[in-house]
């Protein structure tokens, strides 16, 4: 019974740090919008610390993934196309 206690205990104590800790680093992203800093590369690292515990974070971060790559696809493309372009006229 005891043992139970303590396992409940440090899997609720985990969880705890893990949500302090993620949504410290994302609120440090957050900030880092508006002023210096590499907002772009803290907050996906405080949504990656999130997602080892929350399963809503581990969805937010794959939409991000998503949202990037389909950016850089886009991106790509487009230079491709204008490259295209010039090399024709």
């Amino acid at each position: 019974m005891i043992q139970d206690t303590l396992h409940l205990t440090y899997k609720a104590a985990r969880r705890i740090v893990i949500a302090v800790v993620g949504a410290t680093v994302v609120l440090l992203g957050i900030v880092m919008i508006v002023t210096p800093g590499p907002a772009l590369v803290v907050i996906p690292v405080g949504l990656a610390i999130l997602a080892i515990e929350f399963t809503w974070a581990r969805r937010w971060l794959k939409r991000l993934r998503e949202t990037i790559s389909n950016g850089m696809a886009n991106s790509r493309a487009r230079r491709a196309e204008n490259h295209r372009d010039r090399v024709q006229n």
